[in-house]
């Protein structure tokens, strides 16, 4: 007789839970995950760290085309989303610093280069050397692969200023001195436009020869 209860639709009290609710069960917890993973991923990429990619030459041989780079978002001060205050700073930017940020003319696309002059500075450029304050400043990653010296009528490339570096702007130059677009031609980066410090190159890609660059995978950016 409990043979045919059991055979007839009866659970017994040690038996598995409905299986329909436990499926809801599953979904349920796959869905909270996802959210969770999605949140996590979001408050990373916003306070944390965040991935870029160099698509043009204005920092070689620094960085490459093709280099993907991780950006350190907190170092100057974690930007509060829709506004301009920053919390959690532990330094303000510095000249030598490799930074990422939102292009002047043009907000929705991002550049990068390295600071040369902070705020209060006086840079100026004479036959395409920098002088900052007005003391020679040598960077041993700069290069130039033109040796033509463009006048500062026609082209403020090898020669401008000297200018003076506002309160909260920054001067920037890439290390491919003859071939970047910077501070020379668009002037200043004020600090609520920039994105963060670049601190380390995670992937590099050579699209010319078509494989990974091996060496550059992992290495810090100075």
């Amino acid at each position: 007789m409990e043979d045919y209860k059991n055979l007839a639709g009866q659970v017994p009290e040690t038996g598995d839970p409905d299986p329909v609710v436990k499926k809801k069960h599953i979904v349920r917890e796959y869905a909270e995950s996802i959210i969770i993973a999605v949140l996590l991923a979001l408050a990373i990429r916003t306070f944390v760290v965040q991935a870029f990619k160099i698509p043009s030459g204005s920092m070689e041989d620094t960085l490459a085309i093709g280099d993907h780079l991780l950006v350190n978002k907190f170092i100057y001060g974690t930007k509060i989303p829709f506004s301009d205050s920053r919390v959690i700073k532990l330094r303000d930017p510095k000249r030598g610093d490799v930074i990422v940020f939102e292009y002047p003319e043009d907000p929705s696309k991002d550049f990068i280069k390295r600071i040369v002059g902070v705020p209060g500075d006086v840079v100026e450029g004479k036959d395409k050397k920098l002088y900052v304050n007005g003391k020679l400043y040598e960077n041993p990653h700069e290069v130039h692969k033109e040796k033509e010296i463009i006048p500062k009528e026609m082209n403020p490339r090898d020669t401008f200023g000297p200018v003076t570096v506002p309160p909260d702007s920054y001067f920037v130059m890439g290390d491919n001195r003859d071939r970047s677009y910077d501070s020379r031609f668009w002037k200043f980066v004020k600090r609520g436009q920039i994105k963060g410090l670049a601190f380390i190159k995670y992937w590099s890609w050579d699209r010319e020869k078509f494989r990974p660059r091996f060496g550059n995978i992992g290495r810090l950016i100075d």
